[in-house]
C-alpha cells in the first residue's frame, strides 16, 4: 500500500493495529478474562485522531480506502479510544528511526537493554 501523506500511513496502520486489539479482545473474553473499556490505542500523529475521531472530514479521507476505515467504526462503537502519544515516548523508535546518543541509551533502558561488563559502553 502506497500512502499519500503520514496521516494516511498513520491511519492504515493504526487501522491494522485496531483489527488485532478488537482480535485480541475477543480471545482474552472467551479466556473468560475482562478488559478495559475502550481499548486504548496510542497514535503519535493527531491528525489521524482526528480523521478517525471525526467522520465530517470526508474531503480529506476519501481518497483512503474503505477498509482502512475499520479503525473509525470501532471509535464511533465506542470499542477503541485513540490517545495521542507524543513522538518522544515512542519506543520503537530506537527500531525505525536513527536517534543521537542520549535518546537512543534512554530508549534502550526503557526496553530493558543494557549493557553489562563494558565500562561507559554506548
Amino acid at each position: 500500500m502506497v500512502a499519500l501523506s503520514t496521516c494516511e500511513a498513520e491511519y492504515i496502520a493504526g487501522s491494522s493495529a485496531a483489527c488485532q486489539a478488537v482480535w485480541l479482545n475477543s480471545v482474552m473474553e472467551e479466556m473468560g478474562i475482562e478488559l478495559e473499556k475502550p481499548i486504548e490505542l496510542l497514535v503519535d500523529n493527531k491528525s489521524t485522531i482526528d480523521l478517525a475521531n471525526n467522520p465530517v472530514s470526508h474531503g480529506r479521507s476519501k481518497h483512503i480506502e474503505t477498509r482502512f476505515h475499520y479503525i473509525r467504526y470501532q471509535v464511533n462503537n465506542g470499542k477503541l479510544k485513540l490517545i495521542h502519544c507524543h513522538k518522544q515516548l515512542q519506543i520503537a523508535n530506537i527500531l525505525t528511526k536513527p536517534l543521537k546518543k542520549e535518546r537512543f541509551k534512554m530508549l534502550r533502558e526503557r526496553i530493558g537493554v543494557y549493557i553489562v561488563g563494558i565500562k561507559g559502553g554506548c
